[in-house]
């Protein structure tokens, strides 16, 4: 198992609700990762997801659902680079919704590195079969590879610069476009979900806003949304409790979202477990 060396104490907001947020990250000697909501946990699998409709939330669903925490799949995405698969998250505040940071996996990844770690990740089962989703516009097919893995995601947004627009992340070239990679969403929905009671904590910071013909902000690279959702699939699939950037497999997914991703992890799931 791979953990911290060391506790690390983090506070921020949420990007859904705004509300501050308090944490504590420990070490852990017992594989998984979990989060310890007053006298609940929750942990980190694809049985407990309850809604991807703004973003991941997970509940801890065999005790009633009780608690829930909120927006997990930067901080899943962030574990899942730096091979982390045992730690505990405790949270001090009311606010039960991951921090937004600056809207990537830059800083989880960034302190994760500043404390150091411990161990060694476990051994991931590979993929040894092909695993399609198909339906409309949607697909999304894990094939297995003898090399390591590599995502293309490719997107049809309604953007000149989105439209039929492919990424692919190649582990050793380009990671860390991809863990600086923010969330993003068009400007003229942002004021609709504020009203619905969504998307409060969204700042120029941390959410680049797509207009008509550009941007709300400077691209920190080229096509950064759709590096996005390469960082959101890898988040979103480590729910498997496998690391999807160690199963070996060429993973092609177009206009897909966080409820394919969900969908096909379980499916996943399935076939690394047997």
């Amino acid at each position: 198992m791979k953990t911290l060396k060391s506790n690390l104490k983090l506070q921020g907001a949420g990007l859904m609700f705004a509300a501050p947020v308090e944490l504590e990250i420990k070490p852990s000697d017992k594989k998984g990762i979990r989060f310890h909501i007053q006298d609940g946990i929750v942990e980190a699998c694809v049985e407990n997801v309850v809604s991807t409709e703004h973003c991941v939330v997970l509940a801890d669903v065999q005790n009633g659902a009780k608690y829930k925490i909120a927006l997990v799949e930067h901080f899943m995405a962030a574990c899942a680079i730096c091979e982390i698969d045992a730690l505990d998250v405790y949270f001090s505040s009311q606010g039960f919704e991951m921090p937004i940071f600056d809207g990537s996996a830059l800083v989880w990844v960034e302190k994760f590195n500043e404390v150091g770690f411990i161990g060694e990740s476990d051994e991931v089962a590979k993929l040894n079969k092909p695993i399609t989703f198909e339906k409309d516009n949607i697909a999304l097919s894990l094939i297995p590879s003898q090399n390591d893995t590599k995502i293309t995601y490719a997107v049809n947004f309604n953007h000149p610069d989105l439209n039929n627009r492919w990424i692919t992340l190649e582990q050793e070239k380009n990671i860390n476009e991809i863990i600086e990679a923010r969330t993003f969403g068009y400007l003229k929905d942002l004021e609709r979900f504020q009203a619905a009671g969504y998307s409060k904590g969204v700042t120029i910071e941390n959410t680049v806003g797509l207009t008509d013909d550009g941007y709300t902000t400077e691209l920190r690279s080229i096509y950064e949304p759709v590096k996005h959702k390469v960082l959101d699939i890898i988040g979103d699939l480590y729910l498997t409790g496998f690391n999807p950037l160690k199963i070996n497999a060429n993973i092609l997914v177009k206009e897909a979202g966080h409820a394919i991703h969900v969908q096909v992890a379980k499916e996943l799931k399935k076939v690394l477990m047997n």
